[in-house]
């Protein structure tokens, strides 16, 4: 009888290959040379009923700037990023320039923007890259939005002029291994010692947090049992933060688990508006209305790839859009982005006037989120084999956390 003895790993990794095998992939315009790319991003087809006519001079002038620099600057180089899971450094000047993180706040060199204006912005960015704008909701709509609402002047002063200027970049650590959605039972802890605090305790899924200069931290104080907040420096003794690995969504945003071992935090780095989880909720209910854009933008932008997509791929002697049936998808998406965007735009009213209430963020974040999984799933099938590929958009955002 003979016996076969099995392949060891390396004989097959040494097994001769083809002279082929290892080449570099075809550019997609050569290996489907029948649709541009995402990298060339599409003209905006999606404001079919002239929503631009509910906007100010100032709020068009701050949607042509991003989506100017987003098309130009960031659209080109998305794809390459997502796929190796890395952030693009180089880009942050460019965001820098565009004057909007801060959003709404006034003053210390922050925008001052409307609140439409900033929701704008939002989507103008999520439009071409859903990790991008995460990238800039975590630093702006978190952390900065916590140090202006809930910190001191002195803070105020120090902090927010250099991270409105990207500067300086800050994450937001709520969220811990074993509290998701119940934040209010975190166990993290700040022990008051003489001049500061001790924190102790780790986060988990935290954005930006490999390389923010500042964490804003939120820590339960062992005196008063209450939920404090704290900022704490990169670089701390006994701080660490360390890139979650094997994401499929939201891949170029560097989420991160913190560990905290006795970190110390000077008493002037205290947050002296934090003193209960109401006061953290405070900040996400305003910053719900900023993260229901983002699912705006996004819609937007599967949109107009899509509508550009079936224009140009061409099936059994005609272009795709030609095909009642895909024309009834591309409806339903655009009639989505529509609706989504009276929503936002409500919202956004709301709040001006002071009359949202959490309820009223609470629920048109969740109605936009559940339209936009609609429109990308949609999109995902207009795109065919093609909506696998981050090349078209779509795959990047059917597996985006958010969706």
């Amino acid at each position: 009888m003979t016996v076969h003895t099995p392949a060891k790993p390396d004989d097959l990794e040494n097994k001769a290959r083809s002279s082929y095998f290892g080449l570099p992939g075809l550019d997609v315009s050569v290996g489907f040379p029948q649709a541009t790319p995402a990298s060339v991003f599409p003209p905006c087809t999606s404001d079919y009923y002239h929503f631009d006519d509910l906007l100010t001079p100032e709020e068009l002038a701050i949607r042509k700037k991003v989506r100017e620099c987003m098309e130009k600057e960031v659209a080109p180089i998305m794809a390459k990023y997502w796929e190796k899971a890395e952030f693009p450094f180089h880009i942050v000047p460019k965001l820098g320039g565009l004057h909007i993180a801060g959003g709404t706040i006034k003053g210390y060199g922050c925008p001052g923007l409307s609140i439409i204006g900033s929701a704008i912005s939002t989507a103008e960015v999520a439009r071409v890259d859903a990790s991008c704008s995460t990238f800039i909701l975590v630093h702006s709509s978190l952390a900065m939005l916590t140090i202006a609402l809930c910190g001191s002047e002195e803070q105020k002063q120090k902090y927010l002029p250099s991270l409105a200027k990207f500067d300086t970049v800050a994450c937001w650590a709520l969220t811990e291994p074993d509290y998701g959605s119940d934040a209010s039972a975190l166990k993290t802890s700040a022990t008051k010692v003489e001049g500061g605090w001790i924190l102790e305790g780790q986060k988990r899924w935290i954005g930006n947090s490999t390389f923010a200069d500042l964490l804003v931290i939120f820590a339960r104080n062992t005196s008063t049992n209450q939920i404090n907040g704290y900022i704490a420096k990169k670089n701390a003794p006994g701080l660490s933060a360390r890139k979650m690995e094997n994401k499929i969504g939201l891949r170029i945003v560097q989420n991160g688990d913190i560990i905290l071992k006795k970190v110390f935090v000077p008493d002037n780095d205290r947050l002296p508006g934090v003193n209960s989880f109401q006061d953290t909720n405070k900040v996400l209910a305003v910053s719900r209305v900023m993260v229901a854009w983002q699912p705006i933008g996004i819609s937007m932008g599967v949109y107009d790839i899509c509508h550009r997509y079936l224009k140009e791929r061409k099936q059994f002697g005609a272009p795709l859009a030609a095909f009642q049936i895909n024309q009834q998808k591309l409806v339903q998406m655009l009639g989505n982005v529509q609706a989504m965007f009276l929503v936002g735009w409500r919202l956004c009213k709301l709040y001006e006037s002071g009359k949202m209430t959490p309820g009223h963020a609470s629920l048109g974040k969740s109605w936009i989120t559940a339209r936009a999984r609609e429109t990308v799933a949609l999109g995902r099938e207009l795109l065919g084999g093609n909506g696998i590929l981050s090349d078209f958009l779509v795959a990047k955002v059917c597996s985006a956390s958010q969706f």
